[in-house]
C-alpha cells in the first residue's frame, strides 16, 4: 500500500461520491431502523410509517446526556490500567502505548448504573429517547470528525493514514487523515473503538429490558437471551481488548467520519435493534427453541474465541505449547502464516463465528419480520468487504507466501461455500 509520502493509495467506497453518499445513507439508515422497530408494521424495507419533525429529533437535554456519557467513559479511560500495552511499530519506528482497562470501565459502569437504579434512576426511560439520542450523536459525530480533520492538518507526515490523504476534502473527511489522533496519552480512535459505543450498546439493551419489565411485569425469555448473548460479546471484546491493537482499524485506517460514526452511532443504535424490536413486538419463545438458540450462539462463540485466541497467541509467542504443533508457512517478512488449526479450516474463521453469533442474536425475535435480521445481513456484507480488504493487505505484505496460503486454504469464511 502506498504511503502518504509516496504514491496515493487507491480510493475505496466509490471515491468522493461514494463517501458523500455513505455520509447521508448511514445516518438515514440508523434513524430508519429506530423508527421501524417501534412502528406497528416493523418493515425493514419501504418508507417509515412516520417521519419525525425536528422537535422529535432535537432535545438539548438529550445532548447533555450524551456528553455526560462520553465524559464518564473518558474519565474511566484515564484511570490507572491493569496493563499498558504497546501498539505495532509506526512509520517513524515508534510504538504508541495504550491503557488496557476497557473491562474495568465496563465493570465500573455497571456498578454506577446499579447504584443509580437502586437510588431510583429511571433507566428504562432511555428507551423513549433513542431517536433524539441517535440524532444528537450523529450531529456530534459530524462536528467531532471536522475537528479530527482540522487536527490532521498539523500532524506530521509519519502520523498520516495510508488511505485518508487523497487530497479530496470529502473523501479524506470520511476516511480520516490521521492514523492515531491523540492529545497527550488520550488516543481518540482507540477510545472510541471499544468504550462509549460498545458499553452504550449494553446499556441500551438493559434499558429496553427494564422498560419491558415495567410494561409487562417481567422481561421475556427472548429479551433475556438477546441481552445475555450481546453482553457476552461486549465483555469478550473488552476482556481481550489488547487484541484490537493489531486490527486493521487501528493499524491502517485513519480516524475520520467512517470509524467515528460506526463507533458512536452505528454500534449502539443499530446493534441493539433486536432488543428494540422485542420491546414493541414481543415474541413467544419456548424453552426447547431457546436451548437450541443458546447452542447456536455457543458454537459461534466457540469458533470466534478459539480462532482469535489461537491467532493472538501465535502473534505474541509462536513457541507457546498450545500452538507449537501447528503448521506454518514462512514469509519474506520473517513472519510465518498459520496454515492449520482454526486458520487451516478457512482464512477467516473468526468471521465465521461472528456470523453464527449474529444469527443467534436474531432468532429470539422469531421469523415473522425481516427487521431483526438486518444485523445479520448487514454484518455478512461487512465481513465480505472486510475480508477483501484484509486479503489485499496480506497479499501486498506477504506476496508469494499469501498465494500459497490461499491455495492451501481455498475457502474464505464458510467452509465449502465461500
Amino acid at each position: 500500500m502506498a504511503s502518504p509520502q509516496g504514491l496515493k493509495a487507491p480510493l475505496e467506497f466509490g471515491g468522493p461520491l461514494g463517501a458523500a453518499a455513505l455520509m447521508l445513507l448511514l445516518p438515514a439508515t440508523a434513524l430508519h431502523l429506530l423508527l421501524a422497530a417501534r412502528s406497528g408494521p416493523a418493515r425493514l424495507l419501504g418508507p417509515p410509517a412516520h417521519l419525525p419533525g425536528l422537535s422529535e429529533l432535537w432535545n438539548p437535554r438529550v445532548l447533555l446526556l450524551l456528553l455526560t456519557w462520553l465524559g464518564l467513559q473518558a474519565a474511566l479511560y484515564l484511570l490507572p490500567a491493569r496493563k499498558v500495552a504497546e501498539g505495532l511499530e509506526l512509520k517513524d519506528k515508534s510504538r504508541l502505548r495504550y491503557p488496557i482497562n476497557g473491562f474495568q470501565a465496563l465493570m465500573l459502569t455497571a456498578l454506577l448504573v446499579g447504584l443509580g437504579i437502586s437510588a431510583g434512576l429511571p433507566l428504562g426511560a432511555l428507551s423513549e429517547v433513542l431517536l433524539p439520542l441517535a440524532f444528537v450523536a450523529t450531529l456530534t459525530t459530524f462536528i467531532f470528525s471536522f475537528l479530527l480533520y482540522m487536527k490532521a492538518q498539523v500532524a506530521p507526515a509519519s502520523g498520516l493514514a495510508p488511505g485518508g490523504n487523497s487530497g479530496n476534502l470529502i473523501y479524506d473527511f470520511f476516511m480520516g487523515r490521521e492514523l492515531n489522533p491523540r492529545i497527550g496519552f488520550f488516543d481518540f480512535k482507540y477510545f472510541c473503538e471499544l468504550r462509549p459505543g460498545l458499553i452504550g450498546w449494553v446499556l441500551i439493551n438493559l434499558a429496553l429490558l427494564l422498560q419491558e419489565t415495567e410494561l409487562r411485569g417481567s422481561p421475556s425469555l427472548a429479551m433475556w437471551l438477546v441481552n445475555g448473548f450481546q453482553l457476552l460479546y461486549v465483555g469478550d471484546a473488552l476482556w481481550y481488548e489488547e487484541a484490537v491493537l493489531t486490527t486493521m482499524d487501528i493499524t491502517h485506517d485513519g480516524f475520520g467520519f467512517m470509524l467515528a460514526f460506526g463507533d458512536l452511532v452505528w454500534v449502539p443504535f443499530t446493534y441493539s435493534l433486536q432488543a428494540q424490536f422485542l420491546l414493541y413486538h414481543p415474541q413467544p419463545l419456548g424453552l426447547p427453541r431457546a436451548l437450541l438458540i443458546c447452542f447456536i450462539n455457543a458454537v459461534g462463540y466457540y469458533i470466534f474465541r478459539g480462532a482469535n485466541s489461537q491467532k493472538n497467541t501465535f502473534r505474541q509467542n509462536p513457541s507457546d505449547p498450545s500452538i507449537a504443533g501447528l503448521e506454518t508457512i514462512p514469509t519474506a517478512t520473517g513472519k510465518r502464516l498459520l496454515v492449520s488449526g482454526w486458520w487451516g479450516m478457512v482464512r477467516h474463521p473468526n468471521y465465521l463465528g461472528d456470523l453464527i453469533m449474529a444469527l443467534a442474536w436474531s432468532l429470539p425475535c422469531g421469523v415473522s419480520h425481516l427487521l431483526p435480521y438486518f444485523y445479520f445481513f448487514y454484518f455478512a456484507a461487512l465481513l465480505v468487504h472486510r475480508e477483501a480488504r484484509d486479503e489485499l493487505q496480506c497479499l501486498q505484505k506477504y506476496g508469494r507466501a499469501w498465494h500459497e496460503y490461499c491455495q492451501r486454504v481455498p475457502y474464505r469464511i464458510v467452509p465449502y461455500i465461500y
